[in-house]
């Protein structure tokens, strides 16, 4: 089949703050073809910027725009999706922002593949790949912000457990911006509020920058409270300081990576910077396939993959495809509190089961649907011209 538009789409909220809440906006990409299929993706970045990636007019042989290196292409299996990849990111080699906007698209190319064929995409990568194509449920971790004081904290906990939560992400927020003790109330109340049999996580939003002397404090004085882990503690390539921290093997477990942008980041985080769970966002990466291999590293370093997923359930049915074959890899970051935007954009989202686990979908493609009519509230127009030509203006869903 031949890919006849690729179309970018630009939602938010009618209300944008400064909390760190990447739901209140989105940039979608829808993929069409001649056989009457399409497939959706979604990029956890900046929706504006990534969206002139897709449309920007071309400057040389090292930048041409993702719609341009794609639609005529065919797309008939895997093998078409890894070489698209590769055509658009030799193309657009100069567009600093290329991988972390053509995630959209590539996860769209899946999707479209899975439903061509008649598979989930996790069985088109078992298949690729050797491995066992028998999926496994995850536990679902419910991904929060803290409140702005552990008070507030506490009952984001209670309500979270009596929702049947068994284990829950708190980030962000006062998180290193006081002192110590405020940090360790932050935490304690956490562990309060969901109790002592509930797995806990702590992300402190990349606060401590390059001090890994402070961050090694931290995860010490959270210790008592067992989280899982600290994740974030240092910036996005603080790669060294990484590695200074883990060196000095704090009793919590370090966690990092939802800011690899390319599988070199994440490379880097896991051989030098020696994390423990590595958390890769596939709307960020470049889409489904670094992601795929971000995973394949973990398994040969021996540490957990785990998803990052701060945005719908179309970027959580990206995400969850990755690692759902491996039972080893069993935790799922499961948005839990976002926008209006973020919770209607699917028409059908992955339930938490009776048993409180979540399981992949086996259907064909990602194995969900874009409510279109749901989302075209959010639909903000878009013109963008050069001169007196328009090289954008935003379509209909």
């Amino acid at each position: 089949m031949k890919i006849t538009a690729v179309d970018p789409f630009y939602l938010r909220m009618p209300d944008i703050t400064t909390a760190a809440d990447g739901t209140q906006d989105t940039l979608l990409v829808r993929v069409r073809t001649d056989a009457g299929l399409e497939g959706w993706g979604e990029c956890d970045a900046s929706p504006l910027v990534s969206l002139t990636v897709y449309c920007c007019p071309m400057s040389h042989g090292n930048i041409i725009n993702i719609r341009t290196s794609l639609i005529g292409e065919t797309l008939d299996g895997p093998d078409d999706v890894v070489r698209l990849s590769e055509k658009v990111l030799r193309n657009g080699l100069d567009i600093q922002q290329i991988e972390h906007a053509y995630s959209g698209a590539e996860i769209a190319l899946w999707d479209l593949v899975g439903q061509k064929l008649g598979k989930p995409v996790y069985r088109l990568l078992a298949e690729m790949s050797g491995t066992s194509d028998v999926p496994h449920p995850k536990l679902p971790y419910a991904s929060v912000l803290f409140g702005d004081t552990p008070e507030e904290t506490y009952h984001i906990a209670v309500g979270l457990r009596e929702r049947g939560y068994r284990a829950a992400k708190f980030g962000w927020g006062p998180m290193g911006k006081f002192d110590e003790a405020n940090d360790i109330a932050l935490v304690r109340a956490a562990r309060e509020g969901m109790g002592a049999e509930a797995q806990i996580m702590i992300d402190a939003g990349v606060v401590w920058g390059t001090d890994h002397e402070t961050a090694y404090q931290r995860a010490e004085a959270f210790a008592q409270f067992s989280p899982t882990w600290l994740e974030e503690p240092l910036a996005p390539d603080a790669v060294d300081a990484y590695g200074a921290l883990t060196q000095k093997r704090p009793s919590v477990p370090i966690a990092a990576g939802e800011g690899s942008n390319i599988y070199r980041m994440a490379e880097d985080l896991i051989v030098h910077g020696g994390i423990q769970f590595v958390q890769i966002d596939a709307g960020r990466i470049g889409g489904i396939m670094p992601s795929f291999k971000v995973r394949q590293l973990a398994e040969q370093r021996g540490i957990q993959y785990v998803n990052h997923t701060f945005k719908s359930h179309l970027s959580l049915a990206a995400s969850l495809h990755v690692f759902a074959t491996n039972s080893d890899f069993n935790l799922l970051e499961y948005p839990a509190a976002g926008s209006e935007l973020s919770q209607r954009l699917i028409a059908d989202p992955f339930p938490v089961e009776s048993d409180g686990m979540v399981r992949v979908k086996d259907l064909p493609g990602l194995g969900v649907c874009v409510d279109t009519e749901a989302i075209r509230p959010y639909l903000a127009p878009v013109r963008i011209e050069v001169g007196t030509d328009a090289v954008f203006e935003q379509g209909s869903l």
